[in-house]
């Protein structure tokens, strides 16, 4: 598996190019701006994108989907409990910034363990709501790509409507700090991280039962 990160829109979000060395199938991870840019690089890699996956609704993690999909004509999976900020800009939180982002529906609503494929990969959805309703993470290999969930040293915001700090640690604790400490964390802002050195040093981590 191949990935290259590229940081996107004033907010620095991260948009995750995942393809198979094997058949160059792959898939567009939160496509939050620039979506001339992405294609631009999609096409200079080689790669024939078959998804686009998000691990939840704002809109700097979304604002590229639209030109994208009519760009490429591949399907967009979305976690059940954010479908709705695709299409509406005050739920996506857009409108708070004076703009209006919208994208197509969702093609597939996804939940705790399904399985997605793309070409020979194949994606595990973790359900992780907290920063969002229907936040979700996508596990693969030894990678897991988690969104606003859970940064390096940090976790996401929950004052934005539907955030919950609480369920944003229940989700932590159950989907993610579970897995091995070597396994890499792909944020969405920021640097990448292991599961290891969250469990030992992230603050809001630190102290529970999986230290």
């Amino acid at each position: 598996m191949q990935i290259e990160t590229l940081a996107v829109s004033p907010f620095e979000t991260n948009c995750y190019l995942v393809w198979s060395e094997k058949d160059k199938n792959g898939v567009i991870i939160d496509p939050g701006d620039e979506d001339e840019r992405i294609l631009d690089r999609i096409e200079k890699l080689g790669i024939a994108a078959g998804a686009i996956l998000l691990t939840h609704g704002h809109a700097d993690h979304i604002a590229a989907v639209k030109p994208i999909k009519e760009k490429l004509k591949i399907p967009i999976y979305i976690g059940r409990g954010d479908e709705a900020m695709l299409e509406s800009p005050s739920a996506n939180v857009s409108a708070y910034f004076g703009i209006e982002i919208t994208c197509p529906p969702a093609d597939h609503v996804i939940g705790d363990k399904d399985i997605i494929r793309v070409g020979s990969l194949t994606f595990s959805v973790f359900a992780t709501p907290g920063h969002s309703p229907g936040g979700v993470c996508f596990f693969a290999e030894k990678y897991i790509f988690c969104g606003d969930t859970l940064f390096n040293g940090s976790i996401g915001r929950t004052d934005l409507p539907g955030g919950n700090f609480q369920q944003l640690i229940d989700s932590i604790e159950r989907n993610i700090l579970t897995l091995p400490d070597d396994i890499i964390c792909y944020p969405g802002h920021g640097p990448a991280t292991t599961i290891g050195q969250e469990r030992k040093n992230n603050p809001f981590l630190t102290g529970n039962r999986f230290v």
